[in-house]
């Protein structure tokens, strides 16, 4: 079972991964033209949209990546 100190990296390089890549994506959008926060829904705002959270996605698979390759035992 995970220690709580676990859990906690866990969490947090997942929250951290999400985080980066969502913004990283929408500032792509918006180097792009494409405004997220746009009125009404037109194709710019749906690829902010979906811009966004391909990156959150790509993100969180990168921080768990990252979390895998650490030594689950670390020697203190």
């Amino acid at each position: 079972m995970a220690t709580p100190q676990q859990l906690l990296i866990e969490g947090l390089s997942d929250a951290a991964g999400f985080l980066v890549g969502a913004l990283l994506g929408w500032g792509i959008a918006t180097l792009l033209g494409w405004q997220l926060f746009s009125e009404g829904y037109g194709a710019g705002s749906i690829a902010a949209i979906v811009l966004v959270g391909l990156g959150g996605g790509a993100g969180l698979q990168l921080a768990r990546r990252w979390r895998s390759r650490r030594p689950s035992n670390p020697e203190r």
